[in-house]
């Protein structure tokens, strides 16, 4: 256990800023898609998604300073952070947060892509989940982990539906 207000400063405007670009990249990116041809499918899901992982990030902001950061699940939470880095070098231009689908095109199959279906998802599944973990908030883990697994449950139902699988 480590305890400094500093590090649980650094870490959740890490995260917090990670976000912030995710965002404007994948806006970005599905700005280009859709101006190509592409589509989005099954849209109405997707403020909830936003909603879950803002307050999840809140509820980080608010619980975790002052908290012990545990080297462990912080060690986790950087492989995990090395991971979306791979997902989104594989996926390119074509990553969005949206279900974007460029018709004619093939899927990915690089990088994680190889092995399995929607790594991207069970990065997400292991942030939601590792992050509260790191400063010892197991409730909040638990929480938000049932939270993004009902609304994962829609997503990755929706995106495959939209692939054609």
């Amino acid at each position: 256990m480590i305890g400094s207000p500093a590090l649980n400063f650094v870490i959740l405007a890490f995260v917090t800023l990670e976000r912030i670009a995710e965002l404007w990249l994948a806006r970005r990116n599905t700005q280009r898609l859709l101006s190509t041809g592409a589509r989005e499918h099954a849209p109405g899901h997707y403020p909830l998604i936003v909603a879950l992982h803002a307050a999840w990030l809140i509820s980080l902001w608010w619980l975790a300073p002052g908290r012990s950061v545990d080297a462990f699940w912080l060690a986790m939470f950087v492989l995990l952070e090395l991971a979306r880095i791979w997902v989104l070098v594989s996926l390119g231009p074509r990553w969005t947060t949206r279900i974007i689908i460029l018709p004619q095109a093939p899927l990915v199959r690089r990088g994680p892509y190889r092995w399995i279906n929607h790594p991207n998802y069970w990065v997400v599944i292991g942030e939601i989940a590792v992050l509260p973990l790191v400063f010892g908030l197991w409730a909040a883990a638990l929480v938000f982990t049932l939270l993004n697994a009902a609304l994962l449950t829609v997503r990755i139902r929706e995106e495959n539906r939209a692939l054609g699988r």
